[in-house]
């Protein structure tokens, strides 16, 4: 990934030392197994975590000649480690050594990314709290329909991002899985203690059926899980830009001090994070599909999965690190305008009570048919004025409408307090809150 949208501690475990290490470990607790177990001599374990080291470049070096990275690997931990360094990988298949240390780079990758979830959240329910009553228009369609509160809105945003967080504990937890089986994956070479023992000491769990290799069902999973997180974050990005146009202007992201916004329009202040955030998802979720296709090998072992996994892991976990922390500091910051809300929720005149008079009426004894044709037709003048005549005033000079009810009656229909009467009811379901 490229080091605009990285971030040193996610990147780090990408990083090819850090594959190395895991790979190193995985073979000394196996030759600990075996030790113990009397398979080779009882010094190995003790030798090797004395003496075993490799060197990137090294490596590197050797797999240009033998084109087998495992092997290259191997190679060069003998020239550092010894005589016996040939009792190292006894019985296993490279696959026991790669598909193990990438689910220990994936476990790990999912608990920076659920520390970023949690800092996403924070933030929003510290929005959501406070804008918990700010009034706004609700949309659909993007065309006025009702009021809601900010703070509504910005609950939805944690629901979505709580439900993702249980959604990635539960693909870590599947996709923790160790495979210490050897070819085709029958222990015919190695016992399986030595994987309970590996997987036990890395804080995984022995595959079910490992063929060769760890199923990528379980991969699949993984990244469509990331996929779902990103498109979290492209839909509330996309409503912070929607919030910010010149023509709502109710919410903004953070301008600071000697930012610019434009190179031609020294006036423009644009959502240039929001927009990042959506371009992120996207290259996250192209991830999605490379990983389903990978599901499919041949018989107990291919490799065709392999070039993509170099290529996706880092990639979607490093960038959905990025995403998930520039959106934190985006809500985190985030300009919100409650008496611009206030004048969009106004805009229209009042048509925003059309669904509170219509049922108004039917509970005065009109049809709902004919309720819904009043309304509408007292609706339609006041889009095509402009909104320059008022709803309740066309409402009050109707016949229909005030042979059905008093003007009392239609003037308390005209009021915003049915609109956040129920809000502690959701943010009691979304933060178990109190009144």
């Amino acid at each position: 990934m490229i080091p605009r949208y990285s971030r040193p501690d996610m990147t780090s475990i990408w990083d090819t030392d850090n594959r190395f290490r895991i790979m190193l470990e995985i073979e000394i607790l196996a030759a600990e197994r075996m030790a113990a177990m009397g398979t080779i001599p009882e010094r190995v374990p003790t030798t090797l975590r004395k003496k075993a080291k490799f060197n990137a470049a090294r490596i590197n070096e050797i797999e240009r000649e033998v084109k087998h990275d495992v092997i290259a690997f191997l190679t060069n931990i003998t020239e550092h480690a010894g005589p016996d360094a040939r009792f190292m990988h006894q019985g296993m298949t490279s696959s026991d050594v790669l598909d193990t240390a990438f689910a220990v780079q994936l476990q790990q990758s999912a608990d920076l990314l659920l520390k970023d979830l949690d800092a996403v959240l924070k933030a929003l329910k510290k929005q959501a709290t406070k804008h918990k009553k700010t009034l706004c228009i609700g949309r659909s369609h993007g065309i006025h329909a009702e009021p809601t509160t900010f703070g509504i809105k910005l609950a939805g945003h944690y629901a979505a991002f709580a439900r993702a967080k249980e959604r990635l504990k539960a693909t870590r937890a599947d996709i923790s899985t160790c495979t210490i089986s050897g070819a085709v994956g029958t222990y015919a070479t190695v016992d399986p203690s030595v994987e309970t023992y590996v997987a036990k000491k890395l804080g995984l769990k022995p595959e079910t059926v490992a063929t060769q290799v760890i199923p990528r069902d379980r991969h699949a999973m993984y990244f469509a899980t990331l996929g779902v997180i990103a498109s979290s974050v492209e839909n509330l990005a996309t409503e912070i830009r929607h919030l910010q146009r010149s023509e709502v202007r109710e919410a903004e992201e953070f301008f600071s001090k000697g930012q610019k916004g434009s190179s031609a329009m020294p006036h423009k202040r644009n959502p240039v994070l929001s927009e990042n955030l959506t371009g992120l998802a996207r290259m996250v979720r192209s991830t999605v599909i490379p990983a389903m296709e990978n599901v499919t090998l041949w018989h107990e072992r291919d490799i065709s999965h392999s070039s993509v996994e170099r290529m996706i892991a880092p990639d979607a976990c490093i960038t959905l690190d990025f995403a998930l922390m520039r959106l934190a500091g985006l809500i985190e910051n985030l300009l919100v305008y409650p008496d611009n809300m206030m004048s969009n929720l106004e805009k229209l005149g009042g048509l925003v009570f059309s669904q509170r008079t219509m049922l108004a009426l039917t509970q005065k004894g009109v049809t709902r048919e004919d309720a819904y044709s009043i309304v509408q037709r007292n609706a339609m003048k006041v889009w095509e004025s402009n909104a320059q005549k008022k709803f309740i005033d066309l409402l009050s000079a109707d016949p229909d409408v005030t042979k059905a009810m008093k003007p009392a009656d239609l003037k308390n229909i005209f009021k915003y307090d049915a609109y956040i009467k129920h809000t502690d009811v959701i943010f009691k379901r979304v933060f178990n809150q109190k009144k």
